[in-house]
């Protein structure tokens, strides 16, 4: 088998990557119109999301979304390409073979931290990377802040545990039970042993034989996150919540910023790959406590 250049793959993918990126901003546009309904509506708040775009000086970009308001203390819904020299040890895709010293990535990453306790945190991730050869990854996931939510029988997990398999449902290689237990297995606080939440998806070098079917899978899951995100927030946002709540919630913050900080691997993969700072550290709550 002949081993194609990373230019070649490029011009290979020329219109599957403008696919992608088309798909990144269309959810970014979708998640950051359905958030804004809360803080404009439900709260007769007029907070919106802040777009701020910046570059990257080995080469791309993006466009960083953050909003602060009443209903959400603090969310990101960000998107990049980003292209160029690939920094050492940043992928670990094929680390027993050579990796192409270029790299091209794009993506959507969203971090959502409510100010109501009884909303989850939420997250979601997902992009397509280029280096010796192309491939997909991303997941969803949800973070309780309540002690009494942090079960896989609580009512939130269980819908958007549904949502997520329902996103795997008739895909190629899109497995939910894999993908959870991914999850399960990545999210884990080591030094303490904990999961970071209650999980949801996470995948990696996720290809299958119809490339249009991994895009396909990666709007839907897209797309089932936010229509299990919004029904969560329906189904909690009237609940009256409490000083223990809330003291409840910053300490699972907590657990939230160890995790980022220490193994997360899209933190990592935009700090060494030179993205934007502000973004990247977007996922962190806005107030916290040990």
């Amino acid at each position: 088998m002949i081993q194609k250049n990373h230019k070649a793959i490029l011009e290979e993918t020329s219109e599957l990557r403008t696919k992608a990126t088309d798909l990144f901003v269309k959810l970014r546009d979708q998640l950051c119109n359905a958030l804004e309904t809360y803080e404009t509506k439900l709260t007769s708040n007029s907070k919106k999301f802040e777009k701020d775009s910046w570059s990257r000086a080995g080469g791309g970009g993006g466009i960083s979304s953050l909003l602060r308001g009443i209903t959400f203390e603090k969310a990101g819904v960000h998107t990049s390409t980003v292209y160029g020299d690939l920094p050492p040890g940043v992928l670990e895709k094929n680390i027993n073979s050579k990796l192409s010293s270029q790299f091209w990535a794009s993506g959507i990453s969203v971090i959502i931290h409510p100010k109501n306790p009884f909303i989850p945190s939420a997250h979601m991730n997902l992009r397509m990377i280029i280096s010796e050869d192309y491939w997909f990854g991303g997941g969803a996931d949800l973070t309780p802040m309540l002690t009494q939510k942090r079960t896989q029988e609580d009512l939130d997990t269980k819908l958007f545990h549904k949502y997520m398999r329902e996103a795997c449902d008739n895909h190629l290689n899109a497995n939910f039970d894999e993908f959870k237990k991914n999850c399960d297995d990545y999210f884990i606080i080591k030094h303490r042993n904990e999961n970071r939440g209650t999980g949801g998806i996470f995948f990696d070098n996720y290809r299958s034989p119809n490339s249009l079917d991994d895009l396909d899978f990666l709007e839907t899951v897209g797309n089932n996150f936010i229509k299990a995100y919004c029904e969560i927030i329906e189904m909690n946002i009237n609940k009256e919540w409490t000083d223990s709540d809330r003291e409840q919630q910053l300490y699972y913050r907590g657990r939230y910023v160890e995790f980022n900080l220490m193994y997360d691997k899209g933190t990592i993969f935009g700090l060494k790959t030179g993205g934007n700072i502000n973004s990247i550290l977007s996922s962190l709550p806005p107030i916290v406590s040990w």
